[in-house]
């Protein structure tokens, strides 16, 4: 099985665009399960390719919930309600770092299963959050990106033990 490492804030891949992939091949499903692999050993309820230093667009999320366990390539966003709610959130890439997130709370994500078979989920509560923060990963987007103004100075002291520190 491919051996993959978390990347952390600082880490270039985590800011750029993760790219599309054509089909799920034979490759594409050993990189899922070592993807399953590192999100389980980092206890994890999600990770993103960029994450394992991968710009592919792949995502696993578990959130622990019966039903609420999937494995993602080329997932995106098709829908989102209008009616948001704050969670505390936090992250592999940036551990031992939370602040609450403002995010809708009910959204349709469409993407292909590791059969290659494409499918529509309608997650809500704390799935929708994994799948939009995963989703942002993709897209080079962290979640102190969302935070507002006051969360963010709040935790900047933790952000700048990073390499890379992010300005409020």
């Amino acid at each position: 099985m491919k051996k993959l490492r978390l990347r952390y804030l600082g880490d270039p891949i985590l800011r750029k665009k993760a790219r599309k992939l054509d089909k799920v091949t034979p490759s594409v499903r050993e990189t899922v399960e070592a993807m399953w692999d590192l999100m389980e050993k980092s206890k994890g309820i999600g990770l993103a390719a960029p994450q394992a230093g991968l710009s592919q667009r792949i995502i696993v999320v578990d959130t622990r919930e019966d039903g609420e366990q999937y494995a993602l390539i080329n997932p995106e966003i098709v829908w989102a309600s209008d009616v948001c709610s704050p969670l505390s959130e936090g992250c592999l890439s940036i551990p031992g770092v939370e602040a609450e997130v403002i995010r809708p709370s009910h959204v349709r994500v469409k993407g292909s299963n590791i059969q290659g078979k494409e499918i529509e989920i309608e997650a809500k509560d704390l799935l929708a959050k994994v799948m939009q923060h995963e989703i942002d990963h993709l897209n080079g987007v962290l979640f102190i990106d969302r935070l507002e103004d006051r969360e963010k100075e709040k935790i900047q002291p933790e952000l700048d033990r990073f390499e890379a520190p992010v300005s409020a």
